[in-house]
């Protein structure tokens, strides 16, 4: 017999969770989770949750500690209430850059992360585009990687033409993400190749692949400060592409973000709600967003029928 469907939500993204569940046509579970006036965070589940499937949602973006700090103690209090199964839905992923050591006495913050969300009690993990796909081997629980480009790339065909589009990748690293999304989009491909020629200079930007007079399509997982992607939009232009967009899952927006995407050649930025954007999109009209509602109602929804999630993709 299978067990109830419960899902609650940290206090990261709640526009994304009442999305989710209109989507499934079920309530969000009623769940208390606040800080005490030392800032000690304080959670209260307010309904039955023995022996349910329980779902919990929490982007561990900005405030990124105080986030997974939620998460942790909402996964651990479900744990001591008897829930059968509890998932950890991380719509964004945080510390997921810091998958490798990049110095001799550098930390594997991502690896910490994986482990201290396991340890607990999560008995999986559900995420979208994860900044490196091998952070799935740092849990030793199941983890359902999804992908956002199926919903980009209808939002990019409703708006484009897309056989007179090159999909370009901003750097090296992202070549394969971006030859799969130009094959979707039945579009070219093009590579930013980035160096620094001297210390303390700024990047050199080289475009390899034709870009001249198509619509040029930047794709990344994520734009945090937006350099790298407004230098890469202003090298296309120099390239000669005819109009400049570009497309990334995660909107972490941080720091002068905003004022270099108004102030570069980019005609739209296309994200999703894996992080929230609505105090963004007063300040730039440039960017679209695209729910990942109906994609992450239909995997737990799927994850709790225990039918395949890869589907989804095929």
């Amino acid at each position: 017999m299978r067990v109830g469907l419960k899902i609650f939500s940290g206090n990261s993204n709640l526009d994304l969770a009442h999305a989710i569940t209109r989507y499934m046509g079920i309530p969000l579970g009623a769940a208390m989770v606040a800080s005490f006036s030392d800032g000690e965070i304080q959670v209260e589940f307010r309904e039955n949750v023995r022996g349910m499937d329980v779902f919990v949602l929490q982007s561990t973006c900005c405030p990124v500690n105080d986030n997974i700090m939620e998460l942790l103690v909402m996964i651990d209090a479900l744990k001591r209430a008897s829930a059968s199964r509890v998932t950890a839905v991380m719509p964004y992923y945080g510390y997921a850059r810091q998958d490798r050591k990049v110095a001799s006495r550098a930390p594997i913050t991502a690896k910490l992360i994986a482990d201290i969300i396991t340890a607990a009690g999560a008995d999986r993990v559900l995420t979208i585009d994860l900044h490196a796909g091998q952070i799935q081997g740092f849990f030793d629980i199941p983890v359902d990687h999804l992908y956002a480009s199926p919903i980009m790339a209808e939002a990019i065909k409703t708006d484009l033409t897309t056989s007179e589009c090159t999909v370009v990748s901003p750097d090296a690293g992202g070549v394969e993400r971006a030859r799969a999304f130009a094959k979707r989009l039945g579009s070219n491909l093009a590579i930013i190749d980035k160096r620094r020629s001297k210390p303390n200079e700024s990047d050199v930007m080289h475009v390899i692949g034709d870009v001249s007079g198509r619509d040029a399509i930047i794709l990344d997982d994520m734009v945090d400060t937006a350099g790298t992607l407004c230098k890469a939009a202003v090298a296309l232009g120099h390239a000669g592409a005819r109009n400049i967009y570009a497309c990334a899952t995660h909107a972490v927006l941080s720091g002068s973000a905003v004022d270099r995407i108004n102030q570069s050649p980019i005609k739209k930025l296309y994200v999703t709600d894996t992080i929230p954007t609505h105090q963004k999109l007063a300040a730039c009209s440039k960017l679209q967003t695209e729910s990942i509602a109906p994609l992450l109602g239909e995997a737990i929804s799927r994850i709790h029928r225990e039918v395949s999630v890869s589907e989804l993709f095929v």
